[in-house]
């Protein structure tokens, strides 16, 4: 809470004259969704900013434009909360609500941000594919579900870019690498890569239709 709040105080060059959102950010998409896409946490620039997951980051821009080439987004791109994005069968939420330092969430963090996640997975009747992007993502999502009284798979599955594995409950979990700067700038995940988990998704998700 402080990191947030303190980077909304101070901000940075760029983005000196807008006012930060600086509170935990909200899940933002379709309550109807078949697709839930489980993030880290917002960044410090982006959803701390904006109040959006995703929004005005190189992350977000990589997020949406995947989502829009799979169909489940009206545009490309997330600038704001005013921007006319509207998400289709897709709800997008985060481990941890609040910008943590570096990126890189404390356990205690995560413990405290489970509650929230664990409503979600009640109140999302109708999710039937999971994306979680990077492996902080996947184990929160793994151990949400325990903590919802769900159970997982034995041995547990294993996080791989492109993974996938049946979940009880009829819920398919694929993981991706996280479209961070890391990943994107080094090439250790490409566009090619990234549409490919949201055609997977698309995929499961007519599957189970048919």
């Amino acid at each position: 809470m402080a990191h947030r709040e303190k980077v909304a105080r101070e901000k940075v060059a760029r983005f000196r004259d807008q006012e930060y959102w600086g509170r935990p950010v909200p899940p933002f998409g379709d309550c109807n969704a078949r697709l839930l896409v489980l993030g880290l946490a917002p960044a410090a620039h982006g959803g701390n900013r904006t109040g959006r997951s995703f929004t005005g980051d190189p992350s977000g821009d990589w997020l949406y434009g995947a989502l829009y080439r799979a169909g489940f987004a009206n545009q490309p791109s997330s600038l704001s909360l005013d921007d006319g994005l509207a998400l289709t069968d897709a709800y997008i939420t985060n481990a941890v609500r609040c910008a943590p330092p570096e990126n890189k969430p404390l356990p205690a963090e995560k413990s405290e941000c489970q509650p929230f996640l664990v409503l979600e997975l009640e109140l999302l009747q109708r999710v039937e594919v999971v994306v979680a992007l990077g492996k902080f993502a996947f184990d929160a999502y793994l151990q949400t579900r325990a903590a919802a009284g769900l159970a997982n798979p034995r041995p547990l599955p294993k996080f791989g870019h492109g993974a996938t594995r049946e979940m009880e409950g009829g819920v398919t979990l694929i993981s991706s690498y996280h479209p961070s700067r890391q990943n994107t700038q080094t090439g250790k995940l490409t566009t090619e890569m990234f549409d490919t988990i949201f055609h997977q998704a698309r995929e499961a998700l007519e599957g189970a239709s048919a």
